[in-house]
């Protein structure tokens, strides 16, 4: 008896064990993974891959390194292809804060008169080209490329005849050159980097000098990444006075407007261009967009001569006064003969071009001088106390 109730405490009962096993064998087969599985997962898995490889690499050059671009940071909106050099995208990127070794007053204005020394007879100006902060309006600050601290840079006013001296110094992150727009020079003064010129590196210097052989309105802006550096505000106003003063029309004041689209946003500051997403959100008249540009006071009777200069680099503006049509008297620093002068209230100044007018101050009054693209008169679509952007006010009083 004893032999035969041994073990029973450990024996299965009869068809136990099967049923746990058949079980897990249920589960294997439901849940487990196959090899065939684990080669259709391999090869969905290997094909999506190879779809974002090549996605991205029809969409963006991914040849491009992080030295390639320079750490730039691009417009935001900007349409990037497959084979944008790295080149455009610096040109096109904004203005790295950490190169700003100057931050202008809130108030302070560009095109501010500078004066030369003299050096044997020769007229000498000392240019020093960095990256500054900037106000457009007192809210509003941009990153920008100036010279002697201001946008636009200094106002030079010389002499049919002069001969001037310009010692230029580079303090900007990248190369640059100076061109003096519509003057006949000397070919290695001209000013095209690579052309005429090595460009001016970081850190040096280049002296500019010719005789002065004509008169009237010019300018001078950058010749080395000019895409992107006139944009950011490297230009200013040349005035050439002729020998003799009796041959200038008769005008009781005088007022300098040059033009400029900016492109800010989220805190940076990119070089305004006319493409998709590098369209430009402010305007300015002489460095500021209204209601902070210059107002003009004039009596009923003045005359006054306005130089339109187009050292903007991407659009034509239609620049129009209200109050009475105005007399076009020169064009490109050359003076119209009376047989040939016309009545305008409007006049499409273009990248580079330059007209100078004379208007009659009729009625008293304030009297808007604006571009009559509408958009460009408001700041980042906004207008402020009636206007923005390309935008300033004759005060006439009687």
């Amino acid at each position: 008896m004893d032999g035969m109730d041994h073990g029973l405490g450990d024996r299965k009962p009869k068809g136990a064990g099967s049923a746990r096993e058949k079980a897990a064998e249920r589960d294997e087969g439901a849940f487990g993974v196959t090899r065939a599985q684990l080669v259709a997962v391999s090869l969905l898995s290997m094909v999506a891959l190879a779809a974002g490889v090549l996605f991205s690499a029809a969409t963006v050059n991914l040849a491009l390194g992080a030295r390639d671009v320079g750490g730039a940071v691009m417009p935001p909106m900007m349409t990037m292809t497959r084979d944008t050099p790295g080149q455009a995208m610096r040109d096109m990127a904004a203005i790295d804060p950490r190169t700003v070794s100057y931050r202008a007053p809130v108030d302070a204005r560009g095109d501010q008169p500078l004066e030369a020394r003299i050096d044997n007879g020769v007229k000498v100006y000392d240019f020093t080209i960095s990256v500054i902060e900037w106000n457009i309006l007192p809210y509003e600050r941009v990153m920008a490329y100036a010279v002697n601290g201001q946008v636009p840079g200094p106002r030079i006013r010389v002499t049919e005849g002069d001969r001037v001296r310009f010692n230029v110094t580079n303090r900007l992150p990248e190369s640059t050159t100076i061109h003096w727009h519509g003057l006949v020079v000397p070919n290695a003064m001209d000013g095209p980097a690579g052309i005429t010129q090595a460009p001016i590196a970081p850190g040096a210097s280049f002296t500019y000098e010719f005789t002065v052989q004509q008169a009237g309105t010019f300018f001078y802006h950058s010749h080395d990444h000019a895409d992107r550096q006139q944009a950011l505000g490297l230009y200013g106003a040349l005035i050439i006075d002729p020998r003799d003063p009796s041959t200038e029309p008769r005008a009781d004041l005088e007022v300098v407007i040059q033009l400029q689209e900016w492109l800010e946003k989220e805190g940076y500051t990119f070089p305004a261009m006319p493409m998709d997403g590098a369209q430009p959100n402010f305007f300015t008249i002489n460095g500021k967009a209204f209601p902070s540009t210059q107002t003009v006071r004039a009596k009923v009777g003045d005359r006054i001569r306005v130089r339109f200069i187009g050292t903007n680099s991407g659009f034509i503006h239609p620049m129009h006064i209200h109050g009475g049509p105005f007399t076009i008297v020169a064009t490109d620093g050359v003076p119209m003969p009376a047989s040939a002068q016309i009545q305008k209230d409007t006049v499409n100044v273009g990248p580079g071009e330059r007209y100078d007018v004379i208007w009659t101050a009729r009625e008293p009054g304030k009297w808007l001088l604006h571009c009559h693209i509408n958009h460009h008169t408001t700041n980042d679509n906004v207008e402020e106390q009636g206007g923005g952007g390309l935008t300033m006010i004759i005060e006439v009083s009687s």
